[in-house]
């Protein structure tokens, strides 16, 4: 089996299928890449699977002599093509799956494995695919990814709760901290379509934000039951492991009334927020936020003992009573960062009931993010 395609074409997808090779893998052959050669289309189709997560990718070569599979070792493999000048490169794979190299004046030789063990992909039935806009689930994705759990020994709440129903499609992530809600206006056809609901891992999310960034198409076709998730692109296919448990009821969560409610520019806000957090990075990341009805400021002071003390006002639109809250600086930009509006609103109750922000007249995201006590 030959194959000739440039180092950048390889390189590319080498390193997509890559992020799915375990760092420390259950098996050996999972510590490799299956290359299938088709000499008939011209195509070679690299896989890369740790058991949970699986992504495949497909591309034309320039040049394939003889159909076949092998595996690759994926560390090595790598590393060397990334490194070769950006030329035609010709790939050989003899019948004891050693695989020769030559790329200008490159040449390598490494030792792959038969690919009669490496663990197919899972399938799922050839029924009615949803067809989901990719634009709308990479937003999806970017606006609440970020507030996942990355801490696995919470289990379902390292995952992202991904909904697509009749009403449109619902993102929710939380660590219990904080909780990011984002809904689309896509909605699904009324009739012959299964409403989807699953918890994906953030890993994969992590992935297949990535492949949902780099496509050219305006479209995904996703299947799936109740232990996995298929999403079909024009080149590639992701495949992931579903969270399996009870995800948290997110709109009992979200508060429905709020005592005080102020508006502000998000990107003022954001200035100062990074500002500030220079000093409460030094310590604990608390900030403390005052609202001043007559003044219509809003003040955000930071106290690190033995390091330093600074306070800034924002201008803000607020008829409440006076009243102060704290919450982790990092948590207010992370939330403030994942929109895209002029203004937003600071949603209170009390300063130890859990707090909402969201674009000002726009309910579709709202970031729920919880208060931390102070003293004084």
């Amino acid at each position: 089996m030959k194959i000739v395609c440039s180092q950048a074409v390889l390189n590319q997808n080498l390193s997509l299928v890559g992020r799915a090779v375990p760092s420390r893998p259950t098996h050996p052959i999972l510590a490799n890449i299956l290359l299938e050669a088709d000499a008939r289309s011209g195509t070679v189709t690299l896989t890369g699977f740790d058991l949970d997560l699986g992504i495949d990718t497909r591309f034309g070569a320039e040049q394939v002599e003889g159909s076949g599979r092998t595996t690759l070792p994926a560390r090595v493999l790598s590393d060397i093509i990334s490194r070769l000048p950006n030329e035609s490169l010709a790939m050989e794979v003899s019948e004891d799956n050693a695989i020769s190299l030559v790329c200008g004046s490159s040449h390598y030789q490494v030792q792959g494995a038969s690919a009669e063990e490496f663990p197919k992909l899972p399938e799922l039935p050839d029924g009615a695919a949803h067809v989901l806009p990719v634009s709308e689930f990479l937003e999806g994705v970017q606006r609440s990814l970020f507030a996942a759990s990355t801490d696995e020994s919470k289990q379902i709440l390292n995952g992202v709760s991904v909904k697509a129903l009749k009403e449109g499609m619902e993102f929710v992530a939380t660590d219990a901290h904080r909780l990011s809600f984002y809904r689309t206006d896509f909605t699904l056809p009324e009739a012959g379509t299964q409403a989807i609901a699953a918890v994906l891992p953030v890993r994969s999310v992590r992935e297949l934000e990535k492949i949902l960034g780099a496509q050219a198409g305006d479209s995904v076709e996703v299947r799936f039951d109740e232990k996995q998730m298929i999403f079909q692109f024009p080149n590639q296919t992701l495949t992931t492991r579903l969270l399996g448990g009870r995800y948290p009821d997110y709109q009992q969560l979200l508060p429905k009334q709020f005592q005080q409610t102020a508006d502000m520019e998000r990107k003022r806000l954001i200035g100062c927020l990074e500002r500030i957090a220079v000093l409460a990075d030094q310590k604990n990341h608390i900030v403390k936020l005052d609202f001043a009805p007559r003044e219509h400021l809003m003040t955000v002071s930071v106290d690190a003992p033995d390091v330093g003390r600074g306070r800034e006002s924002v201008p803000v639109q607020y008829s409440g009573q006076d009243f102060s809250v704290a919450f982790n600086v990092r948590y207010l930009l992370e939330g403030l960062k994942a929109m895209d509006a002029t203004d937003v609103s600071f949603c209170l109750n009390g300063a130890s009931d859990p707090a909402v922000l969201k674009p000002v007249g726009n309910g579709n995201y709202q970031y729920l993010i919880m208060p931390v006590s102070i003293r004084g």
